[in-house]
């Protein structure tokens, strides 16, 4: 039931590649996600780009800060960053990344 929307009620099927900070103290964090030629850009895309909407059964996460990148004119990326403000903020963010990780195959590596 995890899911990800640029637009409501319509799932992006990209599986974007994700990359989490989390601050020395634990109060905060960042997790940057990264789609690569994301169903939300394709020209048959008739739906604007609202935000980015982490979907699951305990309800919704929301970040406004979505930005597109262009190569040679195109957006093919979409880049959404959604920050963390405290550990129960953050122990939220990792429970719906377990179910998404889950249902899309992603695996976590550390560097």
């Amino acid at each position: 039931m995890a899911k990800i929307q640029f637009s409501r009620g319509i799932d992006e099927d990209t599986t974007p590649d994700v990359r989490l900070t989390r601050s020395r103290t634990g109060d905060s964090g960042t997790a940057t996600f990264i789609f690569t030629n994301p169903k939300a850009l394709t020209e048959s895309s008739t739906e604007d780009i609202t935000g980015m909407y982490l979907i699951d059964e305990e309800g919704e996460l929301v970040t406004r800060e979505v930005k597109a990148k262009f190569i040679n004119g195109k957006p093919e990326v979409l880049e959404a960053v959604y920050l963390m403000k405290s550990p129960e903020e953050w122990d939220r963010f990792m429970r719906f990344m377990e179910r998404y990780a889950d249902e899309n195959g992603l695996g976590l590596s550390k560097s």
